[in-house]
């Protein structure tokens, strides 16, 4: 089996330099550009599985190499950020990243981050009904949750919500994607009900819903449901 080709594209010698290792240690093979212009070069003569992108580019801005790149590339991006860029990182969710870090960050979450976005992307087509996620499991086909074999039950507006999240478990999903999936395009700026029901949610699903295991908040973002 061919190890993954990962696409960087980062201008920094030091960043490029310490990912190398770490993608060469964990057998990924890399392909690395310091530009946006060299991105877009490269990447359709060696398409990759995975692009990790740095937003803040030299000659283009990271927005713009996103939505350049999702025009025709279907594989998982994933970009990194500096830590005061928080609407920079909903930007780049909306334009179609999979998953953001922050810098600095730790090699073991960038390379967890990328396994799960591998792993989303190599599902088959036709989506599996059932989940289980640590002690939280259902069947989205015949509407049934559990926790730890004891079955919970959920309102409608929690039964979307939180079989959305299952969807695209370990994926960040902003505020503004959640209201529109399940409140739909007229309530994204309802922010409000998302707190609400999310702290409905945690209260039937987490054992301690001030340390939550599966619904977690990407702060100022949105939530992510726990992959494993």
């Amino acid at each position: 089996m061919t190890a993954p080709l990962v696409l960087l594209i980062e201008d920094e010698l030091p960043i490029r330099r310490f990912l190398r290792s770490s993608f060469s240690a964990q057998e990924y093979r890399l392909v690395e550009a310091e530009t946006a212009e060299l991105g877009l070069r490269v990447a359709p003569q060696q398409p990759p599985d995975i692009v990790v992108l740095d937003l803040g580019l030299p000659d283009m801005d990271g927005q713009q190499l996103l939505q350049l790149l999702r025009e025709w590339y279907r594989g998982p991006i994933l970009v990194l950020s500096a830590r005061d860029q928080e609407q920079q990182k909903i930007l780049a969710l909306d334009h179609g990243a999979d998953d953001y870090l922050t810098k600095p960050f730790s090699t073991g979450e960038l390379l967890a981050r990328m396994r799960v976005a591998l792993r989303h992307a190599a599902r088959p087509g036709g989506e599996s009904t059932t989940f289980a996620i640590g002690g939280l499991k259902g069947d989205l086909a015949a509407r049934r949750v559990f926790v730890d074999e004891k079955e919970v039950h959920l309102t409608p507006l929690e039964y979307k919500l939180l079989t959305t999240l299952v969807r695209h478990a370990g994926r960040v999903l902003t505020h503004r994607f959640l209201l529109k999936e399940v409140w739909g395009p007229h309530h994204v700026h309802e922010n409000h009900y998302l707190r609400v029901f999310m702290a409905s949610l945690r209260r039937k699903i987490e054992q301690d819903s001030a340390q939550p295991r599966y619904l977690l908040t990407e702060p100022g973002v949105g939530y992510r449901m726990a992959a494993e």
